[in-house]
């Protein structure tokens, strides 16, 4: 597949976290005029809404990437951040879009394959995918509203639902030091009781796949990159769209290639009270590992898109910086 090198200005909203650090670059080195937009240490601030309307006024792709971390505590307090951190960069790239006197032909959001439910079943696909429930969902699916919410004809919306996304750093890095420490095993769900307030806010996992079966949908960063490249140049790609590899694996095949990768013999499975323990200790929420998520690019495929990193193993050596013939 080869995809004709685009031109004109990008404007990046939320370029200071992973994919932003990852795209910016990429765009300059080809030439390309970049415009990011962050909270801090970006070409303009979220606060900053004249600018940002001058910056997508004339643009030919938009990107927006903002939103807090889910890698944390589902407090009231973050649950919020989440959603405001979302739902207020992206009004701000509607609202200039809709002002400009020529508007990007292109908007690509960020979205997240955790919009589907927990699947142990069968994949979901943009065409066949059943949206969950839960807080997570609600999140997802407000973003995508807030994507949609505006008339904005002159240009074409993609809301790229993203399933984890491998590279260097990111979530692969606290997963490298686990695997190293002897804690790389499959993370094996159990029951877990959730207290009232938990369960009304759709923030407790419920008891699902066993013994690490939990499908585990993933995409490289330089799949992501070529994903929204691949989306420039073909303007029949809209609305949702899955950025997902074509072989998701499940939980306990993705820790064991984590472990062969790294040259780590053994890791016993992690049973779900640890990891609840562990999640409180570390501020996160064990939902992140143990729901189901099993994802497929059908749109992608359907349109021609090839991975450049199909299958799991390849992408966590790149990853690692593992070359084949390593241990």
């Amino acid at each position: 597949m080869t995809v004709p090198s685009a031109t004109g200005r990008v404007v990046i909203g939320g370029s200071t976290g992973f994919m932003g650090r990852h795209l910016a670059p990429r765009f300059r080195d080809a030439g390309r005029e970049v415009v990011t937009i962050s909270r801090s240490g970006a070409d303009l601030r979220w606060d900053d809404q004249p600018g940002i309307d001058a910056a997508v006024d004339g643009a030919s792709l938009v990107v927006g990437l903002a939103g807090k971390s889910v890698n944390c505590r589902y407090t009231p307090e973050n649950r919020a951040a989440i959603f405001r951190s979302r739902l207020d960069t992206t009004a701000a790239l509607s609202g200039a879009i809709a002002r400009a006197a020529e508007p990007p032909p292109l908007w690509v959001n960020s979205s997240t394959a955790t919009i589907y439910r927990h699947a142990e079943d069968r994949p979901m696909t943009e065409s066949t995918g059943e949206i969950g429930s839960g807080f997570s969902v609600e999140v997802a699916k407000a973003w995508e509203r807030a994507l949609f919410a505006d008339d904005l004809p002159d240009t074409r919306r993609v809301a790229l639902r993203s399933a984890i996304v491998l590279g260097h750093g990111g979530v692969l890095g606290p997963l490298k030091n686990l695997a190293r420490l002897g804690l790389g095993g499959a993370q094996h769900d159990g029951r877990w009781p959730i207290g009232r307030a938990r369960r009304a806010a759709g923030t407790g996992h419920e008891f699902g796949a066993r013994r690490g079966r939990q499908r585990f949908s993933w995409v490289h960063v330089d799949d992501v990159a070529r994903i929204i490249d691949f989306v420039e140049q073909n303007p029949s790609l809209e609305g949702p769209v899955n950025a997902a590899a074509p072989h998701p694996v499940d939980n306990a095949t993705f820790m064991d290639t984590v472990r062969r990768v790294l040259g780590v013999p053994f890791g016993p499975p992690m049973p779900r009270w640890m990891l609840e323990l562990g999640a409180i200790g570390i501020r996160t929420e064990t939902e992140l590992i143990l729901k189901s998520r099993w994802v497929l690019p059908e749109k992608l495929e359907a349109a021609g898109f090839v991975f450049a990193y199909p299958t799991l193993e390849p992408a966590l050596r790149e990853s690692f910086d593992r070359a084949r013939s390593a241990a």
